[in-house]
């Protein structure tokens, strides 16, 4: 199964000849969305976690690929920014904060296994303008505007969607900050993450449901999972590995009730992975009940070679009332086939990776 997600990484198609990564695949039209700056840091994560778990070079290949795209590429050397998707003349478009640090932690996962320092210094480039740009003036990092309007970096009014506005997803991106200052040492990136945790843990409890439409509830979870993925560095603080466990029960009540209308593979696999790493830290007992569940529940997502030919092992993004939505989704495939891998280890007795190696 792992093997197989892997494969579809490296000859679906779905990573370009310069490395970047599309955003999906559509089944029903029989092509790739365009490349995604964000997706590609998300890929470049995926595969040097498949190397170090099964030493194929194919994976360091292609995912030092896809670090050289986003350092080389994908990097705004005149702005001084990760734009959203790349625009013909640099001049047009959008950055968003949350897109920023799963690049730099893409680029930093990069760093830690090539040991090339363009990464390293990519990712700090990347850290440090997003501590300049996106929180808001005066309020330190713990109001960041999620969007901003190129070239001139605008920050656009927040809207009623998550990714619109400011939340506790946002942690998720501050682990980059959190990953570089254990880098550097310098304290103005631990500073920003701990300014991000303070405010992302007063949000908490008004982040869900967040709407009425149980469709929407369901995107939020995914969101809000973001928010637990956060936490994982600082669970031995009472008060974070108290958000985990309640954070848990929450997410994985909603995800029951509302899978039969809508059901995200990466929920699952979210929300799995939580349970993996925050049981083996000491901080939250695994539900087994809950963790087979989640686990059988992300398997159910991964193509046949009889359903797809050419994208065998990718995972499909979703399912609406019992119909699979045409979505071969890299961050589906990404986070279902590492929670699928470290169930496997919980399941055979061996020891969970750190955290820091969460894609």
């Amino acid at each position: 199964m792992i093997k197989a997600a892997g494969h579809w990484f490296l000859k679906s198609g779905i990573q370009e000849g310069l490395g970047g990564v599309a955003r999906f695949y559509r089944s029903d039209l029989g092509q790739n969305a365009p490349v995604s700056t964000e997706i590609t840091g998300y890929a470049a994560s995926a595969l040097f976690f498949l190397h170090q778990r099964t030493g194929e070079s194919a994976y360091l290949d292609a995912g030092t690929r896809a670090a050289r795209f986003l350092a080389h590429t994908a990097w705004d050397r005149h702005l001084g920014i990760f734009p959203f998707e790349l625009i013909a003349n640099g001049s047009t478009g959008l950055a968003y904060f949350f897109d920023c640090g799963i690049i730099v932690r893409g680029l930093l996962s990069a760093w830690r296994t090539t040991e090339d320092r363009e990464f390293r210094d990519a990712a700090i480039a990347g850290g440090r303008a997003m501590l300049a740009d996106f929180p808001r003036p005066g309020a330190s990092c713990s109001v960041i505007h999620p969007i901003l309007a190129l070239p001139e970096k605008r920050p656009l009014d927040w809207g009623t969607r998550w990714s619109n506005g400011p939340g506790c997803y946002q942690l998720k991106s501050a682990l980059a900050w959190r990953e570089l200052f254990d880098v550097t040492g310098e304290s103005v990136f631990l500073n920003a993450y701990e300014s991000t945790l303070e405010a992302a843990l007063a949000n908490d409890p008004d982040f869900l449901p967040g709407a009425q439409e149980r469709l929407q509830v369901m995107d939020r979870l995914h969101a809000y999972s973001y928010f637990l993925e956060g936490l994982l560095p600082v669970l031995d603080r009472p008060e974070c590995a108290a958000a985990v466990r309640n954070g848990l029960d929450r997410a994985g009540g909603y995800l029951r009730e509302i899978a039969p209308l809508f059901a995200r593979s990466d929920v699952y696999a979210q929300v799995l992975r939580v349970r993996l790493f925050a049981d083996a830290h000491g901080a939250v007992p695994l539900n087994q009940t809950a963790a087979q569940h989640e686990a059988e529940s992300a398997a159910s997502f991964q193509l046949r070679s009889d359903q797809l030919p050419g994208h065998a092992g990718g995972f499909l993004f979703g399912r609406k009332n019992g119909h699979d939505l045409p979505y071969v989704n890299p961050v589906s495939t990404a986070f279902c086939l590492q929670a699928l891998a470290l169930w496997q280890d919980r399941q055979a007795g061996r020891r969970l990776p750190s955290p820091q190696t969460l894609i």
